[in-house]
């Protein structure tokens, strides 16, 4: 396609007449901004996507192959993907990750692969909600497995652009947004590639970026309409001007109308939205504050014929495909009645002719207000806010502080149109604020004696909007064969939301409720819900309605989905599994050493990257498989699969594969007969007491960090097997003096037998062994920096996944 200009460029990705707006060629002819304060309705999202596909094909310096766009919501993030994906479809750009050209993909809980990752040289759009992208840029990601943490954290903090939308709802995500970017520019911290991060809002206060790290890089630079003569533009005046005329509704939100389930509050305004709708005139949309009583209206709606389209955050992906194509279809004003939460500011290409909302903190207001009259379509579209009592209780989300603010600024008001309301100056909310201790400590991927984690939803979500996932199954007992969710089964949920499921039933042991404790290898008793959890919940106890969502109060049995059960999937999250070293044909340990080797060098000239430790650690990566422990996981002791043994291997055929082949125990596939044992460890141990040169340390961190599971700390897990005798020390399956058979190095020396030592487990210095394995690692990650560092691990770790995805059947990323 022979686009010579960026007005024909967005044109032909857009499909829309007239051209891109004043800001939106500004973005892609212009250097970066760091804020773009434009209103609703504008194309915001197009702008920034098309502006760095056009750089990226220009060849910008200043424009990373990574786009990553964050969304305060997961409503109508898919809507996003379609539309990104449908824009750079009609550019002839997009392609499968791994075939050149950009991929686009959607950021969600539950899956067990993500293509982006293996391809950190290619151009890809990454989409999903702050809580997806923050948790993993903060090294704690929600919804995958634990030991794919680093690599997400490398490569969403070098080679990547970090988007935020709609800012005003972000919470406690905006200052951590604000100082993960603070702290990429310290010299401390520095990235091994250049990454940035760009604010939008319609309701954007510079203010609420200034964090204690911001600060010394303040003022940011800004671009609104103003600076690129969009407000002369007669389309842009149309949308800006669109009218919409305010009222105040006769309903109140009291404590006295919510009594009793809520019902005289939602009666009175169902009737007033019954009186208003008129599909003739166009969509009506409602918008409340809190998701039981926009489940409670839509509930009261259909109960008398009007069944409403629900949108909130609380869905299966099934129900909120429907729910998002109803959307679409409604886009054009095509009159349906439309119940919503704060959700719908979080995007959505949405019109209404009548839009009532209850009374929110202004920035929201303003959100909301661009919900209405959108394209300035109607000459009478109405606005109905809804005004309620000063009460902390009947405000939340939100502080009556915010309220009053609100009402003071709409109250006088008697036209809504965006060119003339108030700008916001409201103070930045007070937040826990991530600090540059917050984020060293949480490079260590290590849970505690108990297996719970460091919990990073204070600087993501208000303390009672922290959010987990949650699935349902049908079984008896214990759930001991039960595989770990696929995303099409999870049903995101806000730690009250969980806390009142259980309160409904007030039955927290009777074994209602499940999480998948990797390190145990079993399903246990969920008694305290943390974010970032995925919880199974018994389908016979309720809690789901495919037309209402996650509902507490239902106690009607949830039909799982029918999805396909992957085994694989738990012991790709347990300590010891190594069921991606057992693969359709056995591979020769001095092969795979080699494969690996070629692929670290290959990946660090893509990407350019200059370390040579990279490719060093690749080649000893897996010499550790050498250890009797691994080889008898691939060779069990049968004399037939003794027979196929030719040497070392890296990696065994799948059990039932080959004629007269035993592996393990088919029932656990690649679990080791020492159990958690790890042979990562075994190849670090071996490179210390072989290796040498400039950084030994840091070649020995990426030999033992390349699955995830062995990385800043070292000890032994409490039922792991023991040594004989109770003398020796042992971690991870390794024990003090095991011995190594000789390895043949891709370089051609041959390793002869190595002792392997563990001293450097204890506290301080010993004779033997020098510092201690944290002391190391600590000493790397302040030389290197979390940024830095976790590149280069992740790197070694790609490579090894490139390699081996050249003998399996089937590609993808794990434990390879």
């Amino acid at each position: 396609m022979d686009l010579q200009t960026y007005s024909d460029f967005f044109s032909a990705a857009t499909k829309l007449g007239g051209g891109p707006y004043g800001f939106q060629s500004r973005l892609a002819e212009d250097v970066w901004p760091d804020l773009v304060d434009v209103p609703t309705g504008l194309g915001k999202t197009a702008a920034v996507v098309l502006a760095w596909a056009w750089k990226r094909r220009a060849g910008d310096p200043d424009t990373p192959p990574r786009l990553v766009i964050c969304l305060p919501m997961r409503v109508l993030v898919e809507q996003t993907y379609e539309s990104v994906r449908g824009w750079l479809a009609n550019l002839g750009l997009i392609r499968k990750a791994g075939e050149g050209g950009i991929s686009v993909h959607l950021l969600m809980g539950g899956e067990t692969e993500a293509e982006w990752a293996r391809f950190p040289e290619e151009e890809a759009v990454i989409i999903g909600t702050q809580d997806m992208l923050l948790s993993r840029a903060l090294m704690r990601g929600y919804g995958m497995s634990r030991y794919q943490w680093p690599v997400h954290f490398a490569l969403l903090h070098n080679d990547a652009m970090w988007v935020f939308d709609e800012v005003q709802l972000m919470g406690p995500g905006l200052a951590t947004s604000a100082q993960l970017d603070a702290l990429r520019r310290d010299g401390a911290f520095a990235t091994a590639k250049p990454c940035r991060s760009l604010w939008l809002s319609a309701t954007l206060n510079p203010r609420w970026l200034a964090t204690i790290d911001m600060r010394p890089h303040l003022p940011l630079r800004r671009l609104g309409l103003e600076e690129c003569g969009d407000l002369k533009e007669p389309r842009v005046r149309k949308l800006i001007e669109a009218e919409k005329r305010p009222r105040r509704a006769s309903v109140r939100l009291t404590a006295e109308a919510l009594k009793a389930g809520a019902k005289a509050y939602i009666g009175a305004l169902g009737e007033d939205v019954l009186a208003a709708h008129d599909a003739e005139r166009g969509n009506t949309l409602v918008i409340l504050n809190r998701v039981e009583r926009a489940q409670a209206l839509a509930a009261w709606l259909g109960k008398r014929g009007a069944m409403p389209l629900l949108i909130h955050a609380r869905f299966r992906p099934e129900e909120r495909r429907r729910i998002e194509g109803e959307i679409r279809a409604s886009g054009d004003g095509g009159g349906r009645l439309i119940v919503a939460t704060q959700a719908i500011e979080a995007g959505g290409d949405l019109s209404s002719a009548t839009l009532f909302t209850e009374l929110a903190p202004w920035s929201s207001m303003v959100q909301r207000f661009g919900r209405c009259n959108r394209y300035g379509e109607r000459d009478d579209a109405s606005v109905v806010w809804i005004d309620g009592d000063a009460d902390p209780a009947l405000s939340l989300p939100y502080t009556v502080a915010e309220l009053d603010d609100a009402r003071e600024r709409l109250s006088p008001l008697t036209r809504l149109a965006a060119a003339h309301l108030p700008a916001t100056d409201a103070k930045a909310p007070i937040t826990t604020v991530l600090r540059r201790k917050d984020l060293l400590e949480l490079f260590n991927t290590d849970p505690d004696l108990l297996g719970f984690d460091v919990d990073v939803a204070p600087y993501i979500r208000d303390a009672d909007q922290g959010q987990l996932q949650v699935f349902w199954r049908s079984f008896e007992g214990w759930p001991n064969e039960e595989d770990l969710p696929d995303r099409r089964e999870l049903c995101p949920v806000s730690l009250g939301q969980l806390n009142a499921w259980f309160d409904k039933r007030k039955k927290r042991g009777e074994r209602l409720a499940f999480y998948w404790d990797g390190v145990g290898r079993r399903w246990a008793t969920l008694d305290r819900p943390r974010p970032g959890l995925r919880v199974m919940l018994r389908a016979d106890a309720g809690g789901y309605d495919s037309q209402l969502g996650f509902l507490p109060s239902s106690m009607e049995a949830v039909v799982p989905l029918a999805v396909e059960r992957n085994r694989a999937r738990r012991e790709s999250e347990s300590m010891g599994g190594d069921e991606r070293s057992r693969d359709y044909r056995f591979v020769p340990l001095s092969d795979h050493l080699r494969d690996v080797e070629v692929e670290a060098r290959k990946l660090c000239d893509a990407v350019g990257e200059v370390s040579p430790w990279v490719a060093t650690a690749a080649a000893w990566h897996d010499v550790g498989k050498a250890h009797p422990a691994f080889q008898s996981m691939l060779i069990w002791e049968d004399p037939e699969a003794a027979r196929l043994q030719r040497g070392l291997w890296a990696k065994g055929a799948r059990y039932g594969t080959l004629p007269g082949y035993v592996c393990c125990d088919p029932e656990h596939p690649g679990i080791h007969y020492r159990r958690y044992f790890r042979h990562e460890l075994a190849s670090m141990l071996a490179w210390l007491e072989h290796g040498d040169g400039e950084e030994r340390d840091l070649v020995a961190y990426l030999i033992a960090a390349h699955h995830g599971k062995v990385r800043m700390g070292l000890r032994a897990l409490p039922d792991e097997t023991k040594p004989p005798g109770g003398e020796r020390g042992y971690a991870r399956g390794v024990w003090h003096g095991d011995r190594l058979p000789p390895v043949e190095l891709p370089d051609g020396r041959s390793l002869a037998e190595t002792v392997l030592r563990l001293h450097l487990m204890g506290l301080g210095e010993s004779e033997e062994q020098g510092a201690s394995w944290s002391a190391r690692t600590r000493g790397l990650l302040e030389r290197f920096g979390p940024f830095r560092l976790a590149w280069l691990e992740a790197l070694v770790r790609i490579a090894d996944w490139r390699a081996s995805a050249g003998y399996e059947r089937q590609g993808g990323e794990g434990d390879a």
